[in-house]
């Protein structure tokens, strides 16, 4: 018995550490209100330091993974099974929601004063695609917020790398090396965590508390929950499928270091270097980790696509119009799969998602501000479905390309 918790604390230590610092962070924040964000420096410490690894984190990993490989086609077979996985995902998490809102109408008895939107440009979609895949000079590819550009540069150039052969080796051992510099960086940073993280959430919560619980709380009650239910079940399921019950076993005992960054930093982009640790704890093989988790980080959103249904629900209800017909289904599951794999990874894809429904529906301009706050107020457990999604698509796509029994080969040989 004291070795059975002895092994609980061993493996829930850090987790329980992180999700503790942040519990106290919040009832700092609770109790002091507005004089908490003194706070927030403390937090957005450990925020930058995040961010300003994550661009050399992606470049290393991505282009050491593929420079690595030998055979092009199981980088072709990875990619393609990875949009597959990430589209399929997009569209149960959809269906989902909308079963759930059709039950639980999220705007039923909300009276919201619409406030005038600004003035938004046109969406160009042509402007759009080019601005999501390139950028116009190298040194903007050096900036978190061309994330898409930089994957794909980074998978240019190790393509170029693995196709000199001989005359790279060293360069792309070279890369190797310094991705796994990186990930030390990393492991060295969240030490830091629970005070940057903690301090962080006193500050967001004194900061925000009061709008957080304001007129939009139904809405917040129906989709909180949802997400909730989303990553215990569907996850159990997806991990199920990815490795049976070790593969149940193995995602849960080292998700929540994830989950709990996720929920605090709000971005994918920040949790990556986490996800790409625990990954690598659950045996995912490097390349599949290394490739998969940067790309889902800006192109598969689970979260995305819950509350793009939400979002659009609300506005039916709002005006007062019917949710119902397999036309308004099938054009919400579009567009909450476009919204949460697609233009995720465009510039502002967010805000430009939400335009897409305004439009789509021949909603007045008014509207945008209300989907706006929405998709505001649901960020934490969106991100947090987004992300730990990524690593269970990883999971996933392990199970296609190596088999069934990938996950107990690797329990035989660290056995």
């Amino acid at each position: 018995m004291e070795k059975k918790k002895s092994n609980i604390w061993k493996n829930y230590k850090f987790p329980l550490i992180l999700l503790s610092s942040i519990i106290l962070g919040s009832i700092i924040g609770l109790v002091l209100g507005e004089k908490a964000t003194v706070l927030k420096p403390l937090g957005d410490i450990f925020l930058n330091l995040m961010f300003t690894i994550v661009v050399p984190l992606v470049f290393l990993t991505i282009s050491s993974a593929v420079s690595s490989m030998v055979d092009m086609k199981r980088l072709g077979k990875i990619i393609g099974n990875m949009l597959l996985v990430f589209i399929i995902t997009g569209i149960i998490a959809s269906i989902i929601m909308i079963t759930t809102v059709k039950i639980f109408p999220p705007a039923q008895g909300v009276n919201i004063e619409l406030s005038e939107a600004e003035d938004i440009e046109p969406l160009s979609t042509g402007d759009q695609i080019v601005a999501a895949l390139t950028v116009t000079d190298f040194p903007l590819l050096i900036s978190r917020k061309n994330m898409l550009p930089l994957i794909i540069f980074s998978i240019f150039f190790g393509i170029c790398v693995s196709l000199l052969g001989e005359k790279t080796k060293k360069l792309g051992e070279t890369l190797n090396i310094l991705s796994e510099v990186f990930l030390k960086m990393v492991s060295i940073i969240m030490y830091y965590a629970p005070i940057g993280l903690g301090a962080y959430f006193a500050a967001l919560i004194g900061d925000f508390g009061p709008e957080l619980l304001g007129s939009y709380a139904r809405a917040m009650i129906v989709y909180y929950p949802i997400c909730i239910a989303y990553f215990f079940v569907a996850f159990f399921v997806y991990s199920y499928y990815a490795g049976g019950k070790d593969g149940v076993r193995i995602y849960f005992k080292n998700i929540f270091p994830v989950v709990i960054t996720s929920l605090a930093t709000q971005s994918s982009i920040a949790t990556l270097p986490v996800n790409l640790e625990t990954t690598e704890k659950m045996g995912v093989p490097k390349d599949i980790r290394d490739i998969v988790l940067p790309i889902g980080a800006t192109a598969h959103m689970d979260g995305s696509c819950l509350s793009a249904i939400l979002k659009i629900s609300f506005l039916f209800g709002i005006y007062g119009k019917p949710f119902m017909g397999m036309s308004t289904y099938v054009t919400a599951i579009i567009i909450s799969v476009l919204s949460g794999v697609v233009m995720s990874g465009v510039p502002g894809g967010g805000l430009i998602g939400e335009m897409l429904i305004v439009n789509l529906y021949g909603f007045p301009m008014e509207a945008f501000p209300i989907v706006a706050t929405i998709g505001y107020l649901v960020d934490p457990p969106a991100t947090m479905i987004n992300v730990t999604g990524d690593t269970v698509a990883a999971m996933m796509v392990t199970r296609i390309l190596e088999g069934k029994d990938w996950l107990k080969k690797k329990l035989t040989i660290r056995a």
